[in-house]
């Protein structure tokens, strides 16, 4: 982390990761290094860390894609074109090795995770659990080759300006449209067991997304344990048929305004700034809207608009004036529509790049 601290220490935007959680992404109890290998590189000079970048090779991904591809990923450089040249000389030379022919990324490490280079919107600090970069870091990495593959859009939703009244009476009349879908709020003490229906919702929902990778039973588990303690009730939502799940939706409080001032680091006295939220005895007031999926044989019922409503509505009453729902692909023009019918605009842009190695 010490070329993160160096690089960002002056941007007033830019909040650290938990260390203590981003550890576990690199540990052997991330059940992803089960069909997966990862390399990581550090460029030093004069002794001092000034450049970082992964390289991962995921056999599921190449299973599912039926491409030979390798990600690079938690890419971080100073404003050195030598630099991050041969931190993508080395992941490149590594991914041949690997046998892969194109490198796609930034993955932080996966698209289940953190992903993507921030292009637009450097205005504002990122919501929780979304990556945030410096304006030079596309330069550099298109000085290498890299090119777009997918651009990925947050929205923006001022909940403040927006007449929740007419979003429940539209929430009101897909319920009565879609009068067998029951929908109901997943809590911290059901999340243990809908997490199943939650697995079969997402790994269906998302199937023919570009670079979707299915989420095993011990990834899904593993992300929900990092989550659960932070997972605020009424935000997260499953539409039935019966037992059967049809639609899902994870949004969560955007707790990174409270983590800022720790930088990273949960053994500090401002620590005490943090734990009102931890506990549940405050809210921020902007959440974040992680996912929202609903299987292919209920869409463009809107189904996805009432889910999205509910858990807006619940936020609203707590006191949350804006969401961020992100990322949805640039291409996913179904989302976008109901991102916009609900008053959202897009006001940041993450790209993926890919170039053959």
């Amino acid at each position: 982390m010490e070329v993160s601290y160096r690089i960002y220490r002056e941007d007033p935007y830019w909040v650290a990761p938990l260390l203590m959680d981003l550890k576990k992404v690199f540990t052997k109890a991330n059940p992803l290094f089960e069909h997966a290998a990862m390399e990581l590189w550090v460029a030093r000079r004069e002794g001092e860390d000034v450049g970082r970048i992964m390289g991962l090779v995921d056999r599921h991904y190449l299973k599912v894609s039926k491409e030979p591809a390798a990600f690079f990923g938690f890419f971080e450089s100073i404003d050195d074109s030598e630099v991050s040249r041969g931190l993508f000389q080395a992941a490149l030379d590594w991914a041949r090795q690997q046998g892969q022919k194109r490198l796609i990324g930034p993955m932080n490490p996966t698209t289940n995770d953190e992903c993507g280079l921030l292009v637009a919107g450097f205005d504002s600090s990122p919501v929780f659990m979304m990556p945030y970069n410096p304006a030079y870091y596309a330069r550099l990495v298109e000085a290498e080759g890299l090119r777009k593959a997918k651009d990925l859009l947050a929205f923006h939703i001022d909940l403040a300006n927006i007449p929740m009244e007419r979003l429940s009476r539209i929430a009101g009349k897909v319920k009565q449209r879609l009068k067998n879908v029951a929908f109901r709020a997943i809590t911290k003490k059901s999340l243990g067991r809908d997490l199943v229906k939650v697995k079969e919702v997402y790994n269906a929902a998302w199937q023919e997304n570009w670079g979707f990778v299915p989420m095993t039973d011990a990834e899904m588990d593993f992300m929900a344990e990092r989550l659960k303690p932070l997972l605020m009730e009424g935000l997260v939502w499953l539409a039935e048929v019966g037992t059967d799940p049809v639609g899902f939706l994870l949004a969560m409080p955007d707790y990174n305004t409270a983590l800022k001032p720790l930088k990273g680091r949960l053994l500090t006295p401002k620590l005490l700034g943090f734990l009102p939220y931890l506990l549940g005895w405050k809210h921020p007031s902007r959440t974040r809207v992680l996912t929202l999926g609903v299987k292919e044989e209920y869409r463009g019922r809107g189904l996805e608009s009432a889910l999205l409503i509910e858990g807006l509505k619940v936020g609203f009453e707590s006191g949350v004036r804006e969401s961020e729902a992100s990322w949805i692909l640039e291409d996913n023009v179904m989302m976008c529509r109901v991102m916009e019918a609900v008053g959202g605009r897009p006001y940041k842009t993450y790209r993926l790049y890919e170039r053959e190695v």
